[in-house]
C-alpha cells in the first residue's frame, strides 16, 4: 500500500507500524528490541496490564526537524509523544526524510521527499487527537491533503 501511495501521490498518514512498513517499502530496515536496549532511555517498557492513559500517555520528547513537513504543522521544535513500539528504523529507506527524532536518536517521524503528503509517525497521535496541538496539526493537514487529492482526481476524471 505504501508503494502505491508513493507512486500515485495519494495522501498517507502512516502511524506506528505504518511508519515502519513505509520505511521497509522504500528499502529501509528495522531494528527490534529497542525497549530492552539500555541506550534507548526514551522508550520505556509498558505491560499489557497498564491502563490506556499510561500506555498512550506522553512518555518522551521528540525533536522536530526545522523546515520539514512536521515543523510546518506546528512550528514547535519539541513535542511530547507516547511510545508503544518495540522496533524502530535502523536504516532509512530511499527517498525518505527524517522529520523528528527522540533524544536517543530513534527516528520518530518521516516523510516522502517529493510527495504532497505522505507522513509517518512512530507514536499514536489519534490517542489525543483533540488535546495535543501537534496531533491536531497532523490530522488537519492530512484532511486537507485528502480533500486536495480528491479535487485533483475529480478534475482528471472529468478531463479523461
Amino acid at each position: 500500500m505504501s508503494r502505491l501511495a508513493i507512486e500515485r501521490d495519494i495522501p498517507l498518514l502512516a502511524i506506528c507500524r505504518g511508519l515502519q512498513e513505509l520505511n521497509v517499502a522504500c528499502g529501509g530496515t528495522l531494528k527490534a528490541g529497542i525497549i530492552d536496549d539500555p541506550n534507548s532511555h526514551s522508550h520505556p517498557a509498558w505491560t499489557p496490564n497498564d491502563l490506556p492513559h499510561i500506555v498512550y500517555g506522553p512518555s518522551h520528547e521528540i525533536r522536530i526537524m526545522q523546515g520539514g513537513q512536521l515543523h510546518g504543522l506546528t512550528r514547535d521544535r519539541v513535542s511530547s509523544v507516547n511510545s508503544v513500539h518495540v522496533q524502530a528504523i535502523d536504516r532509512l529507506g530511499q527517498g525518505l526524510i527524517v522529520e523528528a527524532t527522540a533524544d536517543d536518536g530513534t527516528v520518530e517521524a518521516i516523510s516522502v521527499a517529493k510527495a504532497a503528503f505522505i507522513l509517518g509517525v512512530q507514536w499514536h497521535p489519534e490517542y489525543d487527537g483533540a488535546g495535543n496541538s501537534l496531533s491536531r496539526g497532523i490530522f488537519a493537514a492530512f484532511g486537507a491533503a485528502v480533500k486536495a487529492y480528491q479535487e485533483r482526481k475529480q478534475i482528471i476524471d472529468r478531463v479523461a
